[in-house]
C-alpha cells in the first residue's frame, strides 16, 4: 500500500516564487501519485512564518484551486527553524513519511524518487546533499564549507553539505516531539534521533526569484546557534585559555621574584600594561561565552511555545 507523503515548505515573503514551485511540485505529486509511488492523499504544505508581503494570501488561493495543496500560517515570525518544525509537526498527523525543503527551488525535487525509494528499503531519515559547490561563489564556498567543517570541530554531529532538505518517517517525527529544546538547529538534532539514515546526492539549482533569506550575518548567527545548543567545547576552550593563562602568570612571577632578588628590577611599565590588556581581553571573551550559554539557558527554562499555528487550512477543510 502506498505511503501518505506530505511536503513541509518555510515561507517567508515568497510570493515571487510560490507560483512556479507549486507548478512543479503539483507535477512532481502527480507523477508519484500516478505510478503508486505515494498515496493520493498525498499534500504540500506551505508554512507561512508571518510573512509581510502576500505570501499567505497566495497560499489560501492555491488551496482553493488545488487539491494537492495546503498550508498553515504562524501567529507572527518565528524564523526558519521555528517554521519548519511547526510544519513536521503538523504534518505527520496526517501523513506516513515527510519531506521537509526550501521554497526557492533550489533544492532538486527530483530527489525526491531516490529519497522514496530509501524510504521503502527501510531508511527512516534520508539527507538530501549537495554533490558539489561549482555554481557557489568562491566567498559563498569558501565559508559554506567553513561553517561545516567549524561545526565538526566544536563536536556538533552534522551531515556534510546538507542543509534541511530531508525525508523522515512519521516514526522519526514522533521521537523528535520529545525534544523540548526552544533553541533550534535542526540538521544537529535529527542525527541524534538515530534509526537507519542514508543520503541522496543532488545539484543544487540557482535561486528562481527573490533573494536569499540567510545573510552571511545570520548564518554566522546559525552556525553559534548550532554550536551553543549542542557542543560545550567553547567553555572546555575558556578553561583550557584560563589554564595556560595561569600557567604563564606563575612563569612571570617566578621570573619578577628572580629579578628582584637580583636587583636588577626595571620600570616594566609595557610589560604591566600589555598584560592587563591581554588578561582583561580574555576575561571579557571568557564572560560573553558564558553568558551565551546563560542566556541559552534562561530562554530554555521559560518554556515558551515555539511556535503559534493561527491557521490551518487542512482543518478548515474538514470541519
Amino acid at each position: 500500500m502506498s505511503k501518505t507523503l506530505y511536503v513541509v515548505i518555510p515561507c517567508y515573503n515568497e510570493e515571487e516564487v510560490l507560483k512556479e514551485t507549486t507548478k512543479r511540485l503539483k507535477e512532481k505529486l502527480s507523477k508519484l501519485i500516478k505510478n503508486k509511488k505515494i498515496s493520493n492523499k498525498s499534500k504540500v504544505m506551505y508554512v507561512n512564518d508571518g510573512s509581510k508581503d502576500n505570501t499567505w494570501k497566495i497560499i489560501k488561493e492555491i488551496n482553493k484551486k488545488e487539491s494537492l495543496f495546503t498550508g498553515i500560517t504562524l501567529s507572527r515570525n518565528r524564523g526558519h527553524q521555528n517554521a519548519l518544525l511547526a510544519g513536521l509537526m503538523t504534518a505527520k498527523k496526517y501523513a506516513d513519511v515527510v519531506i521537509s525543503m526550501d521554497a526557492d527551488l533550489q533544492d532538486d525535487i527530483n530527489a525526491i524518487d531516490e529519497m522514496i525509494d530509501k524510504y521503502n528499503n527501510g531508511c527512516d531519515i534520508v539527507y538530501g546533499v549537495r554533490s558539489s559547490r561549482k555554481k557557489d561563489t568562491w566567498f559563498k564556498k569558501t565559508t559554506a564549507q567553513g561553517f561545516y567543517k567549524f561545526m565538526k570541530f566544536m563536536g556538533v554531529d552534522v551531515v556534510y553539505n546538507h542543509a534541511d532538505y530531508r525525508l523522515t518517517s512519521r516514526r522519526v517525527l514522533d521521537e523528535f516531539e520529545n525534544f523540548k529544546e526552544v533553541n533550534l538547529f535542526l540538521r544537529g538534532m535529527f542525527p541524534l534521533v538515530g534509526y537507519s539514515s542514508d543520503v541522496v546526492y543532488y545539484e543544487r539549482a540557482e535561486r528562481f526569484a527573490g533573494e536569499s533569506k540567510y545573510p552571511l550575518k545570520k548564518m554566522l548567527n546559525f552556525a553559534w546557534d548550532g554550536i551553543t545548543s549542542f557542543s560545550v567545547r567553547p567553555i572546555r576552550m575558556v578553561l583550557n585559555v584560563g589554564i595556560i593563562i595561569f600557567v604563564v602568570s606563575l612563569l612571570v612571577l617566578l621570573y619578577c621574584l628572580i629579578v628582584k632578588l637580583l636587583g636588577k628590577t626595571v620600570e616594566g611599565w609595557t610589560f604591566i600594561v600589555g598584560s592587563i590588556w591581554l588578561v582583561s581581553g580574555v576575561q571579557m571573551l571568557s564572560i560573553g561565552i558564558i553568558g551565551e550559554y546563560i542566556g541559552k539557558i534562561y530562554s530554555e527554562t521559560k518554556a515558551r511555545p515555539r511556535f503559534i499555528i493561527s491557521e490551518n487550512l487542512e482543518e478548515i477543510k474538514k470541519n
